[in-house]
């Protein structure tokens, strides 16, 4: 998995390219911990390169979500690929976090 986060107009882009499994969930929950000490974050998670999530990343999303609403922000998820949007739907996540 791969992570880009940039900043532009007091808004937070990140870039997630391949897979999101048991493998690498603890990278990937490291690479995104500053977004979680954002103050009234408005974060755009582009997802057209990310190939599969597990429940490990459905957890770090749950997270980020979380975190994202306690500060008062917002979170949307774009660009999502089909199968991957799935996996969202099944297990309701779709319901908890914006995808567009």
């Amino acid at each position: 998995m791969e992570v880009i986060i940039k900043q532009e107009d007091g808004k937070t882009y990140v870039k997630l390219s391949g897979r999101l499994d048991t493998t690498n969930a603890s990278a990937f929950q490291t690479d995104i911990e500053p977004l979680f000490a954002l103050e009234d974050p408005d974060i755009e998670l582009d997802c057209a390169d990310m190939e599969y999530t597990s429940s490990q990343g459905l957890r770090a999303f749950l997270m980020l979500q979380k975190s994202v609403t306690s500060h008062g922000g917002k979170l949307v998820m774009t660009n999502m690929k089909p199968q991957v949007r799935e996996v969202f739907d099944i297990t309701g996540f779709s319901t908890i976090i914006n995808i567009k």
